[in-house]
């Protein structure tokens, strides 16, 4: 899924603002002034498409998540977890390890 301003596409094909999607277990949403991408794993992320992100998780996949928000065990010791398992020591590293061309 790539968001930039009003502009949302899932795979490369628009999807229409306003209009909601749904295929294969991922769903595009436009609660009020928010973009919102839910999947059937259980991750929920709202955007403002401004600065606010929001992500929620289901309490299924306590202790198995990896990223901004690490493992998702209320450490915020594991948080900025790396792809390789590492930690970040800034948000920068964090951030640029995690790009994707």
């Amino acid at each position: 899924v790539l968001a930039e301003g009003r502009n949302v596409s899932v795979n490369g094909a628009a999807v229409p603002e306003g209009r909601p999607y749904l295929h294969k277990g991922l769903g595009v949403t436009w609660p009020g002034d928010w973009v919102a991408v839910a999947s059937s794993l259980g991750v929920r992320v709202a955007w403002d498409r401004h600065l606010a992100v929001t992500v929620t998780v289901e309490p299924e996949l306590r202790g198995g998540t990896w990223g901004l928000c690490g493992t998702y065990t209320d450490d915020p010791a594991d948080d900025f977890v790396l792809p390789d398992g590492d930690i970040a020591a800034i948000a920068a590293a964090f951030g640029n390890a995690w790009k994707v061309p």
